[in-house]
């Protein structure tokens, strides 16, 4: 048996009175995963437990299989693992955004107007991080380059006690002043965070940038700390060899901290527009290839989400269809048996631009085994009459084992 997921980051939603109170997920054409739902197991999980935050990092160490409750040690972390960096069990990880603020003279008047710079490439970020870490390096801090505007610091002996960050894309187009870092050593953070203003404000890259009419990244922005995560092997928990593919180092570090083979894949991007048939094809070939399981996670209706981009999440949805299940379904005849989940981690509704708690939608469809359970259709209202997993991490095992 093959066993493929489908992770469609952010894509469930709430209804949208543009769409006559429809979800995006019901309004886009998808004929391609209709297909698939019509014998397919649907119904409804809840990925985030109960106490904490819906980030993408609990939503997907459950789908992964593993109780957040009990292994979850923040999201920079795993973002380390993706990077190659090592981490001493003193060492504090922090995801350092690289965001465009307003232009008001104090830090705390300031907007954020822009928690992505503009979606900035990877090159321009590599060398404001460069250059970071050539100013703002030290014993204490080290800046390490990410993707795009997603970048780590480590801060040796760091100190997480009563320190609350909050996440940028949280607080789009509000003034920051009483979201920033706060607790015992908050201070420190902020002093960085005000540092990497100077550095930032008259850099090549930015004047780049803003000659073209596109957001200077004029700012760091510290959230999502953690310790180094232990976690049990996917192949000891299911027996199973396995791949992951994606464009965020967040998943990427997941799925290697399970034991699971990271794939990289030429133009994925981790944004809106990424090279969705790519990853599909590097998906269905790590499992011709022998692999057992692959885990595909697409971020492209996660920042549609946060953009509050109603036409590109919709677009992004079809995309997925389109170009991911689309070759699966072109493809299916070449395995033997196969068994596919279709899924979000959590939802990010267009209305608040963040990351909320309810159940998430998910299909299972089993090529063998068709499976006529009275849904038949693949959207948040219709899998409400389904089945509904309340422990999130338990849904891996039913997908293993039928």
């Amino acid at each position: 048996m093959k066993y493929l997921i489908i992770l469609s980051d952010g894509m469930a939603d709430y209804d949208i009175p543009e769409l006559n109170g429809q979800t995006p997920l019901e309004y886009a054409r998808t004929p391609n995963i209709d297909i698939l739902a019509r014998n397919a197991l649907i119904g409804l999980v809840q990925t985030i437990p109960a106490g904490l935050s819906p980030g993408s990092d609990v939503a997907n160490l459950a789908v992964m299989g593993y109780d957040p409750l009990s292994y979850y040690t923040g999201r920079s972390p795993l973002e380390a693992v993706s990077l190659g960096v090592e981490l001493a069990d003193s060492d504090l990880a922090l995801r350092c955004n690289l965001v465009t603020l307003s232009g008001e003279e104090s830090y705390r008047d300031k907007c954020m107007k822009d928690y992505s710079a503009g979606e900035i490439s990877t090159e321009e970020s590599g060398r404001l991080i460069a250059d970071l870490q050539s100013q703002l390096g030290n014993e204490s801090f080290s800046f390490h380059a990410g993707i795009s505007y997603r970048h780590l610091v480590v801060w040796k002996n760091g100190c997480d006690k009563n320190l609350k960050l909050t996440p940028p894309h949280d607080i789009s187009d509000r003034v920051v002043g009483e979201y920033l870092p706060q607790g015992k050593d908050g201070s420190i953070l902020l002093e960085l965070m005000l540092k990497s203003q100077d550095i930032l404000k008259n850099h090549p890259v930015n004047r780049a940038r803003m000659e073209k009419g596109q957001n200077p990244a004029n700012s760091i922005w510290f959230w999502g700390e953690g310790r180094r995560p232990s976690l049990p092997g996917f192949k000891d928990k299911y027996g199973l060899n396995g791949s992951v593919v994606c464009a965020v180092d967040l998943v990427r570090g997941l799925g290697i901290c399970a034991g699971l083979t990271p794939v990289k894949v030429a133009g994925a991007t981790g944004s809106v527009e990424t090279n969705f048939a790519g990853k599909a094809r590097a998906a269905l070939d790590e499992l011709k290839k022998g692999q057992d399981f692959v885990y595909m996670h697409i971020e492209s209706p996660d920042e549609a989400g946060h953009q509050g981009d109603l036409k590109s999440k919709i677009w992004a949805i079809e995309q997925v269809d389109k170009e991911v299940v689309g070759l699966l379904v072109k493809e299916l005849d070449d395995f033997d048996q196969i068994r596919v989940m279709i899924l979000p981690d959590h939802p990010t509704p267009l209305s608040i631009r963040t990351h909320s708690s309810d159940p998430v939608p998910f299909l299972i469809f089993d090529k063998n085994n068709p499976v006529n359970d009275g849904v038949g259709k693949y959207d948040e209202k219709s899998a409400a009459k389904g089945i509904f997993v309340a422990d999130g991490y338990t849904l891996m095992d039913r997908f293993i084992k039928g």
